[in-house]
């Protein structure tokens, strides 16, 4: 590759939500120059989300999208240069770490923030589709209160299923689990919590065939899979919690993960097993998986590669 295609920075960061563009203000303002890549999703999630409403300092609420522009906003206010580009390949053996942009452009970066996000795994209905953001979320904890005294449906059987149905359960009149197989995967614990919890209905058996709806959901059309038998049940809501996949396939050669792909970083630090390669937000978080929580991190992986970059001396 020629020497004019390389370009050379000093904190690159990868991803651009809520723990990218929170670690491009602080690397900003510690002068470390960063330049960050938006990546496939511009925003990330939040972007496909409509009312936000507990992330502090929006006291009406704020649309997600309003809001990663206020995010890159203040980003580009402290000075981080804002590109629009996909990490299609990186090679962290060597230093300089070598990061690839749209299988073209080699940047080599003294420290590399990433904070690619994790994308929620969905049915795969077009109705499912059509109605995300007017009813139809993967997200209990952002998005339950909005059905408050109503009844909604969840697709899942995991104790991340089981948690959103206990969390729903508190604001919602009603919650359907829905559950493709005859027993649920959760925990026993969780489920002895599911089962005791009286508003709580769990369906055995049962596949969504169809999200129903004028505007927004209005119900869901479910078919039994022994029986074959197909109903409706009338919500408001549907929440899908069959998991999330990190957006971390590029640096499964080069970086520690768990069995389902999430980065692992030092407790209570961002740093990964490559020096001078950190990692911020859902792609290493699969616990909390909220804005305020990426931003935070996003934080601590500025500070982070801050005093690696200090204590190298560049």
């Amino acid at each position: 590759m020629a020497d004019e295609s390389i370009e050379k920075v000093h904190c690159l960061i990868i991803g651009s939500g809520p723990a990218g563009y929170t670690a491009a203000i602080y690397a900003a303002r510690a002068n470390l120059k960063p330049v960050l890549y938006q990546g496939i999703q511009p925003g990330g999630q939040l972007t496909i989300t409509t009312e936000v409403e507990n992330y502090p300092g929006y006291a009406e609420g704020v649309q997600g999208p309003e809001m990663m522009i206020d995010f890159e906003k203040q980003a580009k206010r402290m000075g981080a240069d804002i590109r629009y580009g996909i990490a299609t390949k990186v090679d962290f053996s060597g230093h300089p770490h070598k990061v690839w942009i749209d299988e073209e452009k080699l940047i080599e970066a003294d420290a590399i923030i990433i904070s690619t996000g994790a994308s929620a795994k969905w049915l795969g209905l077009p109705s499912e589709e059509k109605y995300n953001g007017f009813g139809v979320s993967a997200c209990a904890v952002c998005d339950g209160f909005f059905f408050k005294g109503r009844d909604v449906a969840i697709v899942g059987a995991g104790d991340t299923a089981a948690e959103e149905a206990l969390y729903l359960s508190k604001l919602c009149t009603n919650v359907h689990m829905l559950i493709r197989k005859d027993e649920m995967r959760a925990s026993k614990v969780m489920q002895d919590r599911v089962f005791n919890t009286a508003n709580i209905k769990v369906h055995f058996n049962t596949e969504t065939e169809e999200i129903l709806g004028e505007k927004t959901v209005n119900a869901v059309k479910v078919r039994n899979n022994q029986t074959q038998e197909v109903s409706e049940i009338p919500v408001g809501g549907f929440f899908v919690a069959i998991g999330h996949q990190p957006n971390s396939d590029i640096f499964k050669d080069f970086l520690d993960m768990d069995e389902t792909g999430y980065i692992q970083t030092v407790p209570g630090t961002s740093k990964t097993n490559i020096a001078g390669v950190f990692a911020a937000g859902d792609v290493q978080d699969k616990i909390y998986r909220q804005a305020v929580t990426a931003a935070g991190s996003g934080c601590m992986a500025a500070l982070d590669a801050e005093r690696y970059l200090g204590e190298k001396g560049l």
